[in-house]
C-alpha cells in the first residue's frame, strides 16, 4: 500500500488526533468513534491520498468460515452429480455412475437444482427481512439443509442403487437443498459485509509511522474478494468427492459434504455472540410494492390534471417521484406507510436491479463448468484424471488471483490514479466469459476432428490431451473476479439497509435465468452438436456484454460524483 499523498504540494498539516476521552471528539455514530492511532482526514487528504482497505472483524471471520464448508459441502455434492445421473452403475470400462440417464438427463437436472438453487432465495430474503433476521433465518435453514444432506447420502449406498432408490432419492435431495440453499445464500453475504461497521473515511498511522487512508467502499470490496475466496476454496471439495466416487463408491463421496455440512451449523452457532445483528424491518416487500402501485396512480393522477412535477433543470421527474407523501396529487384519505426516504430508497433499488438483468447470460456461460465442460473432458485424454476433476481447475485459478488481485492489481491502478467503477469491472467480466466460450467451441471442434471417435465418442475418448481446456477454465475464472465478485459486491452497496437480503435474492435469481437458457440449450448439449452450444453461449455473451455497458457506463461517473459530495459532507461535519 501507499502511505504517502498523491500530490506532495497539496499536503496539509494533519489535524489533532482525537480519542474517545477528549471534550472535541463528537461522532453522531458509535461504529464511527476512532481508535488509537486514527483521526479524520483533511479535504485535501480525502481528495489526494489513495484509499486503503481495513483490517476484518472477527465477527467476519466465522461467516466466512460458514460459507467455506457450506460451499464445500454444496459443491462437493453437486460436483459429481454429472456423473451419478448421466452413467450406468459399476458399468466396465466407463466412468462411474448410479441412474444411467445420459447427458441430456444430467444436464436437464443440474439445471434443475441450480434453477431451484437460485429461486428459493427470494422465499429466504423475505423471511430474512420481514421476520427473523439472518442470523435465525441462516440457522433454521441450514438445518434444512442438513436433511437434504441424509437423503442423498443415504439413497446412494449401492442396496438404494440397485432397487431403482437412486434417481427419486437425488430429486428429493435436490428439492431439500434447494430449500436450504435459499435461506442461506441471500443472507450470508449481506451478513458478512454488515460485520464491518466503519461508515467513513478515516486515517490510521501504522506501526512504521506511516499514514494510510482507510476507506469503507474499499473495505467492502476486499471483503467480498476474501468471502468469494473462501467459497472457491470450499468448491475444491469436489476434488476430494470424485476421487471417492471413483476409489469407494458415492455413498462416500456424498457422506463428505455431509459431514462438513455438521462442521458448518457449528462454526456458524459458535460466532453467535460476536456478529452484528440487524433486525427485520417488517413488510418491506409489501410496502415496496404498494408505494409502485401508489406512484403509477398518483403519475397518472398527475398527468391528467395537468400537475406534473419539474426537477431543478425543468425536466419532468420519474413516475416514482409521485409515490412520496410529499409529492402526492391526490393522496389517500388514511396516511401511507412509507415516507420520502423509503421511496429514495427503494428508487435506488431498482436502479441497481436494472444491472443485474444482463446476468442471466452471464451464468448460462458459467454453468457450463458443471455440465458440458465436464462432458467434453470425457472425450478427451485426462491421463487416468476422473474427468469431473477438470472443473476444479476454475477455483484453484480463482484461489490464486483473487488475493492478487486485491492486494497487487486494484491497489496497483488505485496508485496510478485509477479506480475502476463496478459496471467497467462487469463489462470485462462478460467479455472474458464470451472469450472462454469462444476458445471452449474451439476445443470442441479439435475433439470432434480426433480420432478414433471423432463426433460421436460415447463414454470413450478421442485420442486429445484434456489439458488444451485449461484457458477455457483460467477466462472463466479471471471473468468471476470482474464480474461475479462486483456483483455481489454491488448487490449490496447499492441496497438499503432495510432490503440487503431481497437485493442479493434478486441478484442471486439471475442465476435461475441462466438456467433456464441453459434448458433452451438441452437439444445441443449433446454430441455432436457441442460446437454450436459453446459458439452460441460466448456469441450471446459477447453481444450482451456491450449492451451492457452501452445502457449503464454512466453510473460509474455517477458514482464518482455521489462519492465527492458524500466527501464533502463528511468534511463539513
Amino acid at each position: 500500500m501507499t502511505e504517502v499523498p498523491l500530490d506532495a504540494a497539496a499536503y496539509q498539516p494533519p489535524p489533532p488526533s482525537y480519542t474517545k476521552a477528549d471534550p472535541d471528539y463528537t461522532s453522531s455514530e458509535n461504529q464511527d468513534l476512532l481508535g488509537d492511532n486514527e483521526r479524520w482526514p483533511t479535504a485535501d487528504e480525502e481528495r489526494t491520498w489513495v484509499r486503503v482497505s481495513d483490517k476484518l472483524p472477527i465477527s467476519a471471520y466465522f461467516v466466512v468460515a460458514t460459507e467455506f464448508c457450506e460451499r464445500f459441502c454444496y459443491y462437493g455434492a453437486s460436483g459429481i452429480f454429472n456423473n451419478y445421473i448421466s452413467n450406468g452403475y459399476k458399468v466396465p470400462g466407463s466412468n462411474p455412475g448410479a441412474i444411467d440417464g445420459g447427458k441430456q438427463m444430467a444436464t436437464g437436472l443440474t439445471n434443475f437444482f441450480q434453477f431451484f438453487c437460485y429461486i428459493c432465495p427470494i422465499f429466504g430474503a423475505i423471511v430474512a427481512d420481514q421476520w427473523l433476521g439472518k442470523y435465525k433465518t441462516i440457522l433454521i435453514f441450514a438445518c434444512v439443509y442438513m436433511v437434504g444432506n441424509l437423503v442423498l447420502t443415504l439413497t446412494s449406498i449401492p442396496a438404494s442403487i440397485h432397487a431403482g432408490g437412486a434417481l427419486p432419492g437425488l430429486i428429493i435431495a435436490m428439492i431439500i437443498i434447494g430449500l436450504g440453499t435459499g435461506g442461506i445464500k441471500p443472507n450470508v453475504s449481506p451478513m458478512v459485509a454488515e460485520q464491518y461497521t466503519r461508515t467513513r473515511p478515516f486515517v490510521r498511522r501504522l506501526k512504521n509511522g506511516k499514514e494510510v487512508l482507510v476507506d469503507r467502499d474499499t473495505t467492502i470490496q476486499s471483503m467480498f474478494n476474501w468471502f468469494y475466496w473462501s467459497i472457491n476454496l470450499g468448491s475444491l471439495s469436489a476434488i476430494a468427492t470424485s476421487e471417492l466416487e471413483h476409489n469407494v463408491d458415492f455413498w462416500a463421496a456424498y457422506l463428505l459434504p455431509t459431514l462438513m455440512f455438521a462442521v458448518c451449523i457449528l462454526v456458524f452457532w459458535l460466532g453467535r455472540n460476536r456478529y452484528v445483528h440487524n433486525p427485520p424491518t417488517g413488510s418491506i416487500l409489501l410496502r415496496a410494492v404498494s408505494c409502485l402501485t401508489a406512484g403509477a396512480r398518483q403519475s397518472r393522477a398527475a398527468k391528467k390534471a395537468g400537475r406534473q412535477i419539474l426537477d431543478t433543470a425543468g425536466a419532468k421527474v420519474s413516475w416514482i417521484e409521485y409515490s412520496k407523501p410529499s409529492n402526492m396529487i391526490d393522496p389517500p384519505v388514511s396516511p401511507v406507510s412509507w415516507d420520502d426516504a423509503f421511496v429514495d430508497e427503494l428508487r435506488r433499488t431498482l436502479k441497481a436491479c436494472k444491472v443485474f438483468l444482463f446476468y442471466p447470460v452471464y451464468w448460462l456461460c458459467f454453468g457450463q463448468i458443471t455440465n458440458t465442460l465436464i462432458s467434453q473432458a470425457g472425450e478427451m485424454d485426462t491421463g487416468g484424471v476422473p474427468n469431473d476433476i477438470m472443473q476444479n481447475i476454475d477455483p484453484l485459478f480463482l484461489i490464486i488471483f483473487i488475493p492478487i488481485f486485491d492486494k497487487l492489481f486494484y491497489p496497483g491502478l488505485r496508485r496510478c490514479g485509477l479506480n475502476i467503477g463496478p459496471i467497467l469491472r462487469i463489462f470485462i467480466g462478460f467479455v472474458l466469459a464470451a472469450i472462454a466460450m469462444a476458445y471452449a467451441a474451439i476445443v470442441q471442434h479439435l475433439v470432434y476432428s480426433s480420432g478414433p471417435y471423432y463426433d460421436h465418442p460415447g463414454s470413450q475418448h478421442n485420442d486429445i490431451s484434456a489439458a488444451i481446456q485449461i484457458p477455457a477454465y483460467a477466462f472463466i475464472a479471471w471473468s468471476e473476479i470482474f464480474a461475479s465478485i462486483t456483483g455481489l459486491e454491488y448487490a449490496y452497496t447499492k441496497a438499503p439497509q432495510s432490503m440487503k437480503s431481497i437485493v442479493m435474492s434478486i441478484f442471486l435469481f439471475m442465476n435461475c435465468g441462466g438456467a433456464i437458457l441453459a434448458f433452451c440449450f438441452n437439444p445441443i448439449s449433446t454430441d455432436p452438436h457441442l460446437v454450436k452450444n459453446f459458439s452460441i453461449a460466448g456469441g450471446l455473451m459477447g453481444v450482451f456484454a456491450f449492451l451492457f455497458y452501452a445502457c449503464f457506463y454512466k453510473y460509474d461517473r455517477q458514482e464518482r460524483e455521489e462519492n465527492k459530495t458524500k466527501e464533502i459532507s463528511y468534511t463539513q461535519e
